[in-house]
């Protein structure tokens, strides 16, 4: 199992955890609640799991234009 997460926003690479470190994802997968889980967490049918998550350049973009909080995708 490897954990791949990507920005939510643009679909940038941030990183992969590998199986290894499976007890850092059953962490961080304890503290979310079932709802933040569905909406974080995608399950691939190959058995790989994809986090969303944000990369710096979106939540810079973000902070400097709050109204763009209403988009789905900040690259249209």
């Amino acid at each position: 199992m490897t954990l791949h997460y990507c920005c939510r926003h643009c679909g940038h690479t941030l990183g992969e955890i590998s199986e290894q470190q499976d007890e850092l994802y059953q962490s961080v997968y304890d503290f979310l609640s079932t709802e933040e889980r569905k909406e974080i967490i995608e399950y691939g049918e190959n058995g790989t799991i994809r986090i969303r998550s944000i990369c710096e350049s979106c939540q810079n973009t973000l902070d400097q234009n709050p109204d763009y909080h209403l988009l789905e995708h900040l690259i249209q």
